[in-house]
């Protein structure tokens, strides 16, 4: 009998002691200053991007021009990286909220 008295009072210290933490503002300072940060490197990581697609693609069309097949290789997988990194950072916020809230949901 002891031992049903034990498991009860230990499963019931369990649910007294969960810990409920959610992010917030106002913990430190400096947090809008760090939002302002992290949305410019977005922007200049999605300039990057287009740079990156810009010089890729002048690649390829000299590569293809030129017949030379290993210059057109190296500008092709160049326009994929740069579309996958635009993808990337234009999807990192959404992204991160989908997987905060998959962990959230975890109990």
């Amino acid at each position: 009998m002891s031992r049903i008295v034990d498991t009860a009072t230990v499963a019931q210290s369990h649910v007294l002691t969960d810990i409920n933490i959610s992010p917030n503002d106002t913990g430190l300072p400096g947090i809008a200053e760090l939002r302002t940060i992290v949305g410019a490197v977005m922007t200049a990581g999605l300039i990057l991007s287009v740079l990156a697609l810009i010089i890729s693609a002048i690649v390829w069309g000299f590569g293809a021009n030129s017949s030379n097949p290993h210059l057109a290789s190296r500008g092709k997988t160049g326009v994929l990286v740069s579309c996958g990194a635009a993808i990337i950072t234009g999807a990192a916020v959404t992204l991160v909220n989908f997987f905060w809230h998959v962990g959230g949901s975890i109990s």
